[in-house]
């Protein structure tokens, strides 16, 4: 996959405008604070109709503006294609090859992966930080998980709300165990699909650029025990044990205890979570090698290379790794879309940034 170009009204900092990109490495340097994060967030944007700096939209409107909107245009092995992304009275609105869809219909047409010096929070922060995370890169390439999640999200909450309102004994909560069971079960599969595939990438994503000694596994933690080699069927009935077990405490409390949405990923760097005991550069690094190995799964589920976003990458790695970075990079041919306060000394095509302007060409500064 490959962005051709990019429309932005009324979007953060930036004047309103477009871009034009190559299919190689593109650079946008210049000062802080001009709009280079910006860009990379409007195309962040446009591609997934969500922000990477932002839970909250109504945050991407230029100071008074009441309404933003974001078009791209994009080609994949089919064709050339387009997403819209309209931000109005504070809802989303999306279209497809200029019709309007669902989220649903959007969601996944156009791959990306971003990486941002925020990004760290993976390792260190809580575990719904890194359930949000991968549920988003997973649902990116199924749209069957994408369904079943938002699924088994909709049960979760209704089943909280009859164990909060002490109806468990209703024909109707019966029901809604059913599918409580059968929808986090499937949720759960596919993550450990998901993980037994992704870790082994990780690991020789890691050892390649910045350690060959050290091994990397992803490790999936459940809160229904060790689920390694279980089918759908196997996790159900896990899944329904440990309800039982808990069911009294989940009546007292108000709320589900078992489930997918208590589970976690876990990094684990020779033998230790990474949390703990990795340092700020092998956390920097293991973050960086997932996000490589992220495209290595659109790859290996589209048949297509995902587009690849990079925000600061001067100030997140030392001169080594962010040597080892680049010249990675140059040898794929995959579209990167890079920021930088200055050059790299790499092969790129060049964009200055400046109160919100975008000029190709320009000199590096």
């Amino acid at each position: 996959m490959k962005i051709l170009e990019i429309n932005y009204i009324n979007f953060r900092n930036l004047d309103d405008s477009n871009t034009k990109f190559f299919p190689n490495l593109n650079l946008f340097f210049g000062k802080n604070g001009q709009g280079k994060t910006s860009l990379l967030e409007a195309v962040y944007f446009g591609a997934t109709g969500q922000s990477f700096r932002t839970a909250k939209a109504s945050e991407i409107l230029k100071y008074g503006a009441s309404k933003a909107g974001v078009y791209i245009v994009y080609e994949d092995m089919i064709g050339r294609k387009t997403l819209t992304v309209k931000f109005v009275n504070g809802k989303k609105e999306y279209s497809y090859n200029d019709k309007k869809v669902a989220y649903d219909e959007f969601y996944g047409k156009l791959n990306v992966v971003t990486y941002i010096p925020e990004d760290i929070i993976l390792i260190t922060g809580s575990p719904s930080v890194r359930r949000t995370f991968f549920d988003g890169e997973i649902a990116q390439t199924s749209n069957e998980y994408f369904q079943n999640l938002k699924s088994y999200n909709k049960i979760l909450k209704i089943r909280n709300r009859y164990l909060k309102e002490q109806k468990t004994q209703s024909p109707e909560f019966s029901v809604y165990e059913e599918q409580f069971i059968y929808y986090g079960a499937r949720v759960i599969a596919a993550r450990l699909e998901y993980v037994s595939k992704i870790s082994i990438i990780l690991n020789l994503n890691y050892r390649k650029l910045f350690d060959d000694k050290k091994e990397l596994n992803l490790v999936y933690s459940s809160d229904i025990g060790d689920l390694k080699k279980m089918g759908v069927e196997e996790i159900e009935n896990l899944l329904k044990e440990r309800i039982k077990k808990r069911f009294a405490m989940e009546k007292r409390y108000g709320f589900s205890l078992c489930g997918p949405q208590k589970d976690d990923f876990l990094f684990v760097l020779n033998g230790h979570e990474a949390k703990s005991t990795a340092s700020q550069g092998e956390k920097k690094s293991i973050v960086f090698s997932l996000k490589l190995s992220e495209i290595d799964m659109v790859i290996r589920a589209k048949r297509e290379n995902p587009v690849l976003l990079i925000d600061d990458i001067s100030s997140y790695f030392d001169t080594n790794r962010k040597n080892s970075v680049l010249d990675y990079l140059e040898k794929r041919n995959i579209q990167v879309l890079l920021s930088s306060t200055g050059g790299l000394g790499i092969d790129s095509e060049n964009f200055y940034v400046e109160s919100g302007v975008i000029e190709y060409g320009k000199e590096i500064r």
